[in-house]
């Protein structure tokens, strides 16, 4: 199983640079980061588990550009958001952003979507809370046209762009699916188990993203189904994400044939974090 590592990365954390180095030294597969562009005072939203937005909430590192430095310092190390939040994005400028740190990485990007949860947070950005889910599907599909090997246009809900010239091109080959084949880097949907989100990810996407991993044993084999469903070949990817580790907990998703999870480390300063590595070295 492949282990991958989360963080927040603050203005008062360890860098990326050094937590990147740091990963790739140790074996580990992957780095995840977060996205909010901000947090608002007075915002009544609460996280999903209940309580307040922590301190570094407001304080999180634009993901692409902290990937950006840990992919410049890294040859081997997966990249990925956990998540974007893409109905906060232009669509055009993001699939721009997506394609390019894909490409420049060598094909090490994995792009993990959320839907959000800060409700303050994505109406700042002009978002309607709900319609936010079929604004990041018609996204989704924007940026998937602009990816595409030959100038594809799209004209959705909430979007629209002409067949264009947009290089680079994400290097992840495009997969078969229904109609036109699926295009970008490997892309995971993050969300709560259900019909709506796993027909979402068998018609957009490559996988699931299942904060915490529990209840797996009851939901994969509905993803399972609803992917076959839709025509899709294989399986979906799924990765548990934001893990608090335990042998068993491990030994049971590779019992469930998971093959990469990504594990949560405290927020703080760089010996914090290294030595929450070094306690992980034992699921490598």
């Amino acid at each position: 199983m492949r282990v991958a590592i989360t963080s927040f990365l603050t203005d008062e954390t360890v860098s990326p640079v050094r937590l990147a180095r740091a990963l790739e030294e140790r074996g580990f597969a992957g780095l995840y980061l977060p996205e909010h562009t901000h947090i608002p005072v007075d915002g009544a939203s609460r996280l999903p588990g209940g309580g307040p937005p922590p301190r570094q909430y407001g304080r999180s590192l634009d993901p692409f550009v902290a990937l950006g430095q840990a992919a410049a310092v890294t040859e081997r190390l997966g990249l990925g958001t956990g998540i974007a939040l893409v109905a906060q994005h232009d669509p055009i400028d993001l699939a721009k952003q997506v394609a390019t740190l894909d490409f420049l990485s060598g094909g090490r990007f994995t792009l993990g979507v959320g839907y959000g949860w800060h409700v303050e947070e994505a109406a700042s950005h002009g978002v309607q809370w709900s319609t936010r889910r079929e604004l990041v599907r018609d996204r989704l599909a924007l940026m998937q046209a602009l990816w595409a090997a030959e100038p594809t246009g799209y004209d959705g809900e909430f979007g629209f762009v002409p067949a264009s010239h947009a290089h680079p091109k994400p290097l992840l080959p495009p997969r078969p699916r229904a109609g036109a084949p699926l295009t970008g880097p490997r892309t995971l949907l993050g969300g709560g188990a259900g019909p709506k989100l796993f027909a979402h990810i068998a018609t957009q996407a490559d996988g699931w993203l299942p904060l915490g991993g529990s209840g797996l044993t009851e939901s994969l084999p509905v993803l399972r189904r609803a992917w076959t469903d839709a025509g899709r070949a294989g399986a979906p990817d799924v990765v548990p994400y934001a893990v608090a580790p335990t042998p068993g907990k491990l030994a049971h998703f590779a019992d469930l044939g998971i093959t990469e999870v990504v594990l949560q480390t405290p927020t703080g300063d760089e010996s914090t974090v290294l030595r929450a590595l070094d306690a992980y070295a034992q699921y490598l």
